[in-house]
């Protein structure tokens, strides 16, 4: 796995830009619309400097986060000392995603957002990930479309190299942080997540309009709420999802007992 220690800096930049704004806003609206409207359970597993953490925490729920970065946590720490009141409902794991532990505990939210791309394959991940996932709960996934490789580079002009990552069918590519990553189909996460007891929820192309932008693309207030909800319109009709860089998926467990 990449140690984030070394591109902190550039994801934070990311975050704060137009495009990380809107991949935080149309995942957390998404998370906000499977959850119940009363405290939960999640799991922040790849929580990085703290946005969804904190974002979860405001909304009233109990937040484990963890990152195999001691970096990316004190960061995140950092952010949280800023909101004395939500203390009480964050805490912290130092832990790689392929070997979290948290001692059988369960989670009404296990989410899992820009993580697997980094690492070899899916399997063990969303293996693990889903026996932490309580009865009724749900696995987010968000990691990168490998149905879409090239479309971000022939947006940008770059069209030998999408030609070449087009035709040669590769999963991998070099992401907004200039880290080689790899993606996955929304078809693979599901099937995966269903071998292992959850039931696929609609999934969600993220930033299907504006991922040409520039890196310092920061839109006016009335011109960003516009472009959110043009992204949030095509974030789950076809074909428009299909060509999005990243993929939003989500599984629940039947809350019946009848899981396994």
């Amino acid at each position: 796995m990449t140690d984030f220690a070394r591109v902190g800096a550039a994801y934070d930049t990311h975050s704060n830009s137009g495009r990380g704004r809107l991949r935080h806003d149309l995942v957390f609206r998404r998370l906000l619309a499977e959850l119940p409207d009363r405290p939960v359970r999640v799991l922040d597993v790849g929580c990085g400097t703290g946005e969804m953490t904190l974002r979860l925490a405001v909304a009233g729920h109990l937040v484990t986060a963890a990152d195999s970065s001691d970096g990316m946590i004190a960061a995140a720490a950092d952010r949280l000392s800023d909101r004395p009141e939500l203390a009480a409902r964050v805490r912290f794991l130092r832990a790689d995603v392929e070997v979290l532990d948290v001692g059988g505990e369960r989670f009404d939210l296990v989410c899992c957002h820009g993580v697997l791309m980094y690492l070899d394959e899916p399997v063990t991940a969303v293996a693990r990930l889903a026996g932490m996932v309580a009865p009724g709960g749900v696995l987010s996934v968000l990691t990168k479309n490998r149905a879409a490789t090239g479309f971000r580079e022939a947006l940008r002009g770059e069209y030998a190299l999408a030609r070449d990552l087009i035709e040669s069918g590769t999963g991998v590519s070099v992401g907004h942080l200039g880290v080689r990553t790899r993606g996955d189909t929304a078809d693979e996460l599901d099937r995966l997540a269903g071998e292992h007891g959850l039931t696929p929820l609609p999934w969600q192309g993220v930033r299907v309009l504006n991922d040409h932008r520039p890196k310092e693309w920061v839109p006016e207030p009335d011109e960003y709420a516009s472009v959110l909800e043009a992204e949030w319109a095509a974030s789950t009709r076809d074909p428009y999802r299909q060509v999005a860089p990243l993929v939003h998926t989500l599984a629940r467990r039947a809350s019946d007992g009848n899981s396994r």
